[in-house]
């Protein structure tokens, strides 16, 4: 169906943009909202890129890059606020997992 991964959505500190995949617009608009302020304010605290991205699996990975001469980023911080979404987010990150299970991969609803 796709090759390694599936991209959820994504931010930018650098170009100040969102990224929403269309292909989960039937994800409840408040769970849309959600994500984009989580992505947004991730960014926007430690800079970088965040990417919400499923792999094969569909397990819902997070991911942040940034720039090599982004000398601003703050990689700590980046790890402890991905440990703090992990843990505050867990009901809406694992929802996402068993949507993307049911609705993408074709897997049985638990």
């Amino acid at each position: 169906m796709f090759e390694d991964e599936y991209v959820l959505c994504a931010a930018s500190a650098y170009t100040k943009q969102y990224y929403f995949n269309p292909a989960f617009d039937s994800l409840p608009e408040s769970v849309q909202e959600d994500l984009n302020i989580l992505c947004v304010l991730f960014t926007e605290e430690v800079g970088g890129n965040l990417i919400l991205k499923f792999d094969e699996e569909g397990t819902l990975l997070l991911e942040t890059s940034a720039a090599e001469e982004d000398l601003l980023y703050d990689e700590i911080g980046s790890g402890l606020k991905i440990k703090e979404i992990q843990q505050t987010k867990a009901d809406l990150l694992e929802s996402l997992e068993m949507f993307f299970r049911v609705f993408f991969l074709g897997e049985e609803e638990e």
